[in-house]
């Protein structure tokens, strides 16, 4: 990496999950899933720089810690305004262009992330994703924006829902470019993503098939969803995106109701 930073990947998680608490530092090969997920996208050849956006919850404090501990800056912010988290944590090195990814999607790839990040600056865009509409599986989310957008959003969105998700104001305000980059072949019906101890024990199970290796590529996983589809079986009844339209107190009750029936 060279010493200008222009690109910079933050990558927001919390230990907070109302389904599924602690998830990022849930053990998957012996360590937590947030490392897998940091050394898979440390690949990415478009990035000059990863950081860590959490909360100041108390129950962040081990993510941080071992973070940190692993050489990634972090940012501790607002547990609610999390609009405002992204921002000051790409304020601290104020890049050109940051990328977002999530703390639940530790099958991240860094090949699609360099193919989005290359379609935002070929088109111009200010901001570009994977995932309008989604043809990529659940998990492999990739959203880029220019530092300038997101400073814009943080200072004018005023919704409560824009100011949770983040990336809402940049995709429907009207006021950027966008650009949505799609595979040939359409997998958004797969799910890889990490909300519920369902989807824990899928990606548990891919990382397991491929151990030791933590390089191998989306398409190997969905080769392996093709030869071994009883590997993907646990969350086939979860729809994608689910987390975003249940209130905290739905999720809540999710998690309730699954206790009681264990």
């Amino acid at each position: 990496m060279g010493d200008a930073v222009t690109t910079v990947a933050i990558v927001q998680a919390r230990m907070g999950s109302a389904r599924l608490p602690a998830k990022v530092m849930s053990p998957i090969l012996g360590v937590p899933m947030i490392e897998l997920l940091l050394r898979r996208l440390q690949r990415a050849r478009r990035l000059d720089r990863i950081t860590l956006a959490t909360s100041i919850d108390p129950r962040n404090v081990p993510l941080a810690a071992h973070v940190r501990g692993l050489g990634y800056d972090v940012y501790l912010g607002s547990e609610d305004d999390v609009l405002d988290r992204y921002y000051q944590a790409a304020l601290a090195s104020r890049p050109d262009t940051v990328v977002r990814i999530t703390g639940d999607c530790p099958l991240v790839d860094p090949e699609i992330v360099d193919r989005v990040v290359d379609a935002y600056h070929a088109e111009g865009a200010e901001y570009a994703s994977n995932t309008n509409p989604p043809t990529y599986p659940d998990g492999l989310d990739v959203e880029v924006f220019s530092f300038r957008g997101l400073a814009q959003a943080a200072d004018q969105a005023r919704h409560p829902f824009e100011r949770e998700h983040v990336t809402v104001f940049l995709r429907e305000s009207g006021c950027f470019k966008t650009v949505n980059v799609t595979s040939a072949l359409d997998s958004s019906s797969e799910r890889w993503t990490v909300d519920e101890p369902e989807d824990l024990e899928v990606v548990s199970a891919v990382f397991n098939h491929f151990s030791p290796r933590i390089d191998f590529g989306w398409e190997e996983v969905l080769a392996l969803r093709q030869s071994r589809p009883e590997l993907f079986e646990m969350n086939r009844h979860i729809s994608r995106n689910q987390g975003a339209v249940l209130t905290p107190e739905q999720k809540i009750q999710k998690r309730a109701e699954r206790h009681q029936s264990r």
